[in-house]
């Protein structure tokens, strides 16, 4: 809302000796405390409306202090394409209350229709990042027709960065030379974009992946099975401060322990799984607002094969 650029009004009052000399009567206090009114609700009036004065032709008479709502996520107005930002998650609330308000904002200004999906891993296995993934994209809806994987440490902070529909292909918009941290070329965790169908084609993302790391670098692999070609973005020159990273390292540590087959079955490629072999049992799902942004939170008990990938418990 335009306000105007007038002072508020003050009142003043010049100094009166016969009127302070004088002995008080109740008429004057009753006058004094009526011109303090009429002078409150001139401010009010002012600061309200910003123009006491009539609109020009052809414009429409200033709004009266209505409080301008946020921009919707699904305006039908901003294209045919809406995003279903996947966040695999647990027990990061911390980055979560940051994460959900800025990434709303951000596609907003951006107008890329999108919902948030938090994919909220509630059972006692080790995190599976890839598996929760591939909740978000079977749980996401027909309203949705591309995804984008996206961990909810990352925020990103140079309003450039491209999230709409990759028509041409996964687009991944934290690349190596952008992240703070990873720089190797086969990199493609953070934030991937891809078409629904793109990702069908590839199977989905691995479910053998238990604990920290790895699974992205086998998703790579599949893109190339695919025939998929990989995007990422072009000019921008804000190179490692592209991103802000809120993970910390001390409070959040990671589950980065190897055990028993798993060190050599984490570089082995997984020929079959992915959405075809995906057990969950979905225990909730709550419709949430943080600070005003909405999210989807799915709590998802994932399914393990003990024989097949034992290292799922920590035991």
């Amino acid at each position: 809302m335009m306000y105007s650029s007038r002072r508020k009004p003050v009142l003043y009052f010049k100094e009166d000796k016969r009127f302070l000399t004088r002995k008080c009567t109740v008429f004057k206090l009753f006058g004094l405390c009526l011109l303090l009114v009429m002078g409150s609700l001139l401010w009010l009036q002012l600061s309200c409306s910003g123009d006491l004065g009539q609109p020009p032709p052809g414009e429409p008479p200033p709004q009266h202090c209505p409080e301008r709502l946020p921009l919707s996520q699904d305006n039908p107005g901003w294209g045919p394409h809406k995003l279903a930002l996947i966040i695999p998650f647990r027990e990061r609330f911390e980055e979560l209350l940051v994460f959900v308000p800025f990434m709303h904002a951000f596609l907003n200004k951006k107008r890329i229709r999108h919902k948030i999906v938090v994919v909220n891993q509630v059972d006692h296995f080790r995190f599976n990042r890839a598996s929760l993934i591939n909740v978000g994209y079977l749980e996401s809806g027909n309203e949705t027709d591309y995804v984008a994987m996206h961990d909810v440490d990352l925020l990103p902070m140079n309003e450039a960065l491209d999230y709409s529909f990759p028509t041409e292909g996964p687009f991944h918009v934290a690349s190596p030379e952008l992240h703070p941290i990873y720089h190797y070329k086969t990199y493609v965790g953070g934030i991937l974009l891809l078409t629904k169908q793109h990702y069908q084609m590839c199977n989905g993302m691995s479910n053998r992946f238990w604990g920290w790391g790895r699974e992205d670098d086998e998703f790579f692999r599949r893109l190339k099975t695919a025939g998929l070609q990989l995007f990422r973005p072009n000019g921008i020159k804000t190179g490692y401060k592209t991103f802000r990273h809120i993970h910390d390292p001390a409070w959040r540590k990671r589950d980065q322990r190897r055990i028993a087959s798993q060190k050599q079955e984490q570089f082995k490629v997984d020929p079959t799984g992915g959405l075809t072999n995906m057990r969950y049992t979905v225990e909730a799902r709550q419709e949430l607002t943080i600070s005003g942004a909405p999210c989807t939170v799915i709590s998802t008990k994932l399914e393990c094969d003990l024989d097949d990938t034992p290292w799922c418990q920590f035991s």
